[in-house]
C-alpha cells in the first residue's frame, strides 16, 4: 500500500513537474481568458474596449504568477483605434484560484500609432489641462512605444510606470501660428521625469536638432533643460520677414547665414507659461548683410557700398531672466574691404549697454566737419562705449579714434531719439587735417557752460557756415542753451590765413548764437573784433571790424590776390534772412581772373597791365547784399579807385550759379565826364570817332568753376553810376 502510494505520488510529482516545466517554457494559448481580460479593461474604464486574438499563458513558478501575452491586439477608444504589437501582463495564482482575477501590471509594445489616438487614451485616465492643450496643438505624427504600467486594485496607474519610444514626423501648431514641423525624437518617461533624445525639427524652414531635452516635474512646475543645434543655414530677406512677421523691420537684414549650439533651461507651469528662461548659445555667423539708410554712413565712409557686411563672426550669447549678454568678434565690410570688430552688448532693464572696438585698417574714413580723412590701408582703432535706451536715446561714455599720431576722444555724449546732441562732457582733438594743419583743442563742460581751449584749430568750415548766414541749417544739437567760452592761440580761417589769440564768448539760445563778443589778432598783430547782439525785436545784429580783411574777401571766389585794406561789416538777420553792408577801404587787387578778362575784352590794356603787375588800388568799396537759404543777392557793389571804378549787382547761389552784371569805367573818363557836365552833350557824343567812350557794361554768369563773361562798350554812363560817383567824391 505504501509502495503504491509512493509510486502514485512520484508519478504525480513527475507529471506536475513536467506540467510546470511545460507551462514555464512553452505555455499554452487560449481564448477563454479574452472575455475576462476585456471585462477587467472595462472595469478600469468603460470607454476602453479590446480586440484580442488568442492569449498565451506562461507560468512563472518562483513568483507564483502567470504571464499573459497577446499578439497584435487593438485598443478601441470611441472612434480611435490603437494597433499594438504585443501586450503582456502578470496575474497571481492566488487571485486566479480565489477568483479575484485582476490585472496587476501591463506591458504594451505598440505599432506605429497616431499621436492623437494616444492623447485620447491618456485623457481617459487623466483629463488634465495639459493633455487638453496637447490635443489641440499636436497635429499629425505617430508614435512607437514600449509601455510598462502597474495598477492598484482600483485600476489606477501606479507611480512606477515607464514609457519608452519614439515620435515620428509630428507637428505642433501654437496659437500664434509659429509652428514646429517635422518633429522626431526618442523618449523615456517615468514618474515626474521626461527624457528626450536625438531630437530633430523645423521652425519656419530653419532645421535644428537637439542631443537631449530633460524635463522634471516638481510640484506641478516643469523644469526643462537641454541642448539645441542648428546646422549652417542661409536665410534671405523674404524668409526673415516671414520669420519675424515684419515686427523687426528696423533690423533691415538682407541676408544671414549661420549655425549655432545652445544650452537652455526654463520652468513651465501647468498653463504652459515660461519662467526663469536661461540660454547659453555659441553662434557661428558666417554672413550677415545689413542695410539702414538712416545711418548716413556715406558721409563718413566715402566708398560705402550701401550694405554693412559681417563675416566669420563667433558670438557667445547668454540670456538669464531679464538680462541678455552678447559677446562677439569677426570681420566687418563697409567698403568691400575686410576690417575686424569685437563687441559686447548687454540688455537689462529696457536698455542696451555696448562696448565695441573696430580696427579700421583697410577701410577709409572721413569726418567732413573736421576736415579729416583717414585713407585706406592705414591702421586705426575706433572704440565706442555707452548705452541705448528703448526710448531711442543714446549715452556714450567714451568715443575714441586713434590713427598714428591723430587722436579723437569724446566723453559723456548724450543723444536724443532724433540723434541730436543733448549734452557733451568733454572732447579732445589732436590731429592733422586735409589742409595739413595741426589741430589741438579740448572742450570741457562746467555746469551750463562749455570751455574750448587749444594751441591750434582749423575753423575754415565754421567760418564758411557763419558767413553763409544759413539759419535753416540742421544743427547737431537738440536745443543748445549754453555759453561757449573760447581761447585759441592760433586759428586758421582758410587754407592760407590764420589769426592769433582768439578769445570769444558765445551765448546760444535754441541752437543759435544769441550774443557774441570776439577779439583776435592777425598774423602781423592786426586788430579783429566781432559782435553779435539779439535785440528785443528778435533781430540778430552782427558786426565785424578788421584791418586784416583778406581771408573774408577770399570767400568771394571771383576775387583773388586781395591785399591790405580795412574791413567794416554790418548785418541784420531776422527769420532766416539777413541784410548786410560790407565796406572796405584802401586796398588793392592783384588777381581777378574774370576782371582781367573783362578788361582785356574792353581793350583797356593799360588797366589790365596794372592788374597783372602791382595790382589795381581802390580807395573804398561798399557792397549791400542779402542772404536767404544759400542765396546771396548783391543789391549793389560799388568800388572807386584811381584807375577804375565798378558798379555791379547780381546773385550767387551757393556752389551752383553766379550771375553778375554791371558797369566798369576808367577813372580818367569819369574825371573828364564830371568836369565837363555843363557841356554834357559834347562829352557823351564826342567830337571825334572813339572819343567819349566812358567804359563797358558786362555780364558774368555760370557755375563757380566755369564763369563766362560778356562785354559791351558804352558811350554813356547811367545816371545811377554818375550819381553814385558824385556821392563818393563829395563824401571823400
Amino acid at each position: 500500500m505504501i509502495k503504491v502510494l509512493s509510486k502514485t505520488l512520484l508519478i504525480l510529482s513527475i507529471i506536475v513537474s513536467i506540467l510546470i516545466f511545460y507551462l514555464s517554457f512553452f505555455g499554452i494559448s487560449t481564448t477563454k481568458l479574452n472575455k475576462i481580460i476585456i471585462k477587467e479593461a472595462l472595469i478600469i474604464n468603460p470607454r476602453i474596449n479590446l480586440e484580442l486574438k488568442s492569449v498565451k499563458l506562461v507560468l512563472i513558478p518562483f513568483d507564483l504568477t502567470i504571464n499573459i501575452k497577446t499578439i497584435n491586439p487593438k485598443i478601441l477608444i470611441d472612434s480611435n483605434e490603437l494597433k499594438l504589437a504585443k501586450v503582456t501582463t502578470n496575474i497571481s495564482l492566488k487571485s486566479l484560484l480565489s477568483r479575484e482575477f485582476s490585472i496587476d501590471n501591463l506591458s504594451i509594445l505598440t505599432k506605429d500609432i497616431k499621436l492623437s489616438s494616444l492623447i485620447a487614451l491618456a485623457r481617459i485616465f487623466k483629463n488634465s489641462g495639459e493633455l487638453f492643450l496637447l490635443d489641440k496643438i499636436v497635429k499629425g505624427g505617430s508614435l512607437i512605444g514600449d509601455i510598462k504600467i502597474n495598477f492598484d486594485r482600483e485600476g489606477k496607474i501606479k507611480d512606477n510606470y515607464q514609457i519608452n519610444g519614439s515620435i515620428i514626423n509630428a507637428n505642433i501648431g501654437f496659437l500664434n501660428k509659429n509652428n514646429l514641423k517635422k518633429i522626431g525624437f526618442l523618449f523615456k518617461i517615468k514618474k515626474n521625469e521626461y527624457f528626450l533624445s536625438q531630437i530633430k525639427s523645423e521652425f519656419k524652414k530653419i532645421k535644428f536638432s537637439s542631443p537631449f531635452i530633460n524635463v522634471k516635474n516638481q510640484n506641478g512646475l516643469f523644469l526643462v533643460n537641454g541642448n539645441i543645434l542648428t546646422k549652417k543655414k542661409n536665410i534671405k530677406k523674404n524668409e526673415l520677414d516671414n520669420f519675424f512677421k515684419n515686427k523687426y523691420q528696423i533690423l533691415n537684414i538682407e541676408k544671414i547665414n549661420f549655425s549655432s549650439e545652445s544650452e537652455f533651461s526654463f520652468n513651465l507651469n501647468k498653463r504652459f507659461k515660461f519662467k526663469d528662461l536661461s540660454i547659453k548659445s555659441t553662434v557661428n555667423l558666417n554672413d550677415l548683410y545689413y542695410k539702414n539708410s538712416s545711418l548716413e554712413l556715406e558721409s563718413y565712409f566715402p566708398n560705402f557700398k550701401e550694405l554693412i557686411k559681417l563675416r566669420k563672426h563667433k558670438l557667445v550669447v547668454n540670456y538669464t531672466k531679464d538680462r541678455l549678454d552678447i559677446i562677439g568678434k569677426g570681420e566687418i565690410l563697409l567698403e568691400d574691404k575686410n576690417d575686424t570688430i569685437d563687441y559686447r552688448i548687454i540688455k537689462q532693464d529696457n536698455q542696451y549697454n555696448f562696448d565695441s572696438n573696430i580696427n579700421l585698417n583697410k577701410n577709409s574714413l572721413a569726418i567732413n566737419f573736421l576736415n579729416y580723412e583717414k585713407k585706406s590701408n592705414i591702421k586705426s582703432l575706433f572704440s565706442i562705449n555707452g548705452l541705448y535706451r528703448k526710448s531711442g536715446e543714446f549715452k556714450f561714455n567714451n568715443i575714441s579714434l586713434k590713427e598714428n599720431n591723430n587722436k579723437f576722444l569724446i566723453k559723456e555724449l548724450d543723444l536724443n531719439n532724433k540723434l541730436k546732441i543733448t549734452s557733451i562732457g568733454s572732447l579732445s582733438l589732436d590731429y592733422i587735417n586735409m589742409n595739413e594743419i595741426k589741430n589741438k583743442i579740448s572742450l570741457k563742460k562746467n555746469k551750463n557752460q562749455y570751455f574750448i581751449e587749444g594751441q591750434s584749430f582749423d575753423a575754415t568750415e565754421l567760418v564758411n557756415n557763419l558767413f553763409n548766414d544759413n539759419e535753416d541749417g540742421q544743427s547737431i544739437f537738440d536745443n543748445l542753451n549754453s555759453t561757449l567760452n573760447v581761447k585759441l592761440k592760433k586759428t586758421h580761417i582758410n587754407s592760407n590765413s590764420f589769426i592769433n589769440n582768439l578769445s570769444a564768448q558765445m551765448n546760444f539760445k535754441n541752437n543759435k548764437i544769441n550774443n557774441l563778443i570776439l577779439k583776435a589778432n592777425g598774423p602781423n598783430d592786426e586788430k579783429i573784433t566781432s559782435t553779435i547782439i539779439t535785440n528785443k525785436n528778435n533781430e540778430k545784429i552782427t558786426t565785424l571790424f578788421t584791418d586784416f580783411p583778406e581771408p573774408i574777401v577770399e570767400r568771394f571766389k571771383f576775387i583773388k590776390g586781395f591785399e591790405e585794406g580795412v574791413l567794416d561789416y554790418y548785418s541784420i538777420n531776422k527769420n532766416g534772412q539777413s541784410n548786410s553792408v560790407l565796406k572796405i577801404y584802401d586796398f588793392k587787387i592783384k588777381e581777378v581772373p574774370i576782371f582781367a578778362k573783362l578788361l582785356s575784352l574792353a581793350s583797356l590794356q593799360g588797366i589790365a597791365d596794372l592788374l597783372t603787375g602791382e595790382g589795381i588800388r581802390f580807395s573804398d568799396l561798399e557792397m549791400n547784399f542779402s542772404n536767404t537759404k544759400g542765396l546771396m543777392t548783391i543789391n549793389e557793389l560799388y568800388a572807386l579807385g584811381p584807375a577804375v571804378s565798378i558798379l555791379m549787382e547780381g546773385y550767387i547761389q551757393s556752389e551752383k550759379l553766379t550771375s553778375l552784371r554791371g558797369t566798369l569805367v576808367p577813372a580818367t573818363t569819369i574825371n573828364k565826364s564830371i568836369a565837363s557836365i555843363p557841356l554834357l552833350g559834347d562829352i557823351l557824343v564826342g567830337k571825334k570817332v572813339g572819343e567819349g567812350v566812358f567804359g563797358v557794361s558786362f555780364k558774368i554768369k555760370g557755375p563757380p568753376n566755369n564763369l563766362k563773361t560778356i562785354v559791351n562798350p558804352i558811350k554813356t554812363l547811367t545816371p545811377r553810376f554818375i550819381t553814385r560817383t558824385l556821392k563818393k567824391i563829395k563824401k571823400n
